[in-house]
């Protein structure tokens, strides 16, 4: 059983409060995921976030194939840090670590994700040629996005 880690970090020029609120919002994700995955959100986005919240999506990552995905938020510590992982999706492990450290002029984002891709060896085999290519792109998107969004911190 082969477990990845995927790893990125970004700075931005806003406060720990402004990074947090948008970022705690799933309401907010499809604004930073790429249109043509037709990122919605069904259900669970109807409080701020909290520790057991569960929230369902409908997402097309590859090959215009929908596929559900369910994620529980599993930790929350307000302004600092939340975890989120999948119940019900693509992936054969999906946990996801999202923590908001301040630094000097602003934020510094940093996302940990540690997944398992299903079909054991030919999952294995598609990683470096599919899923690991596709979680940087949609990666470099976010990052994008959010400079946009807020502006770049060098």
């Amino acid at each position: 059983m082969k477990i990845y880690t995927f790893h990125r970090k970004q700075k931005l020029p806003i406060s720990v409060e402004k990074a947090w609120e948008f970022l705690s919002n799933p309401a907010n994700l499809k604004t930073i995921t790429p249109e043509y995955m037709s990122f919605d959100i069904l259900s669970g986005n109807e409080k701020p976030m909290y520790a057991g919240q569960i929230i369902q999506y409908i997402v097309t990552p590859i090959l215009g194939i929908k596929t559900k995905w369910v994620t529980e938020i599993t930790h929350v510590k307000k302004n600092e840090y939340f975890v989120d992982e999948q119940r019900f999706g693509p992936y054969a492990l999906w946990h996801h670590k999202h923590f908001i450290n301040e630094i000097e002029g602003g934020v510094e984002m940093e996302d940990i994700i540690d997944y398992k891709i299903p079909m054991g060896l030919l999952g294995q085999l598609a990683h470096p040629i599919l899923v690991k290519p596709k979680l940087e792109e949609i990666f470099a998107y976010r990052q994008t996005k959010l400079i946009e969004l807020f502006g770049e911190l060098k």
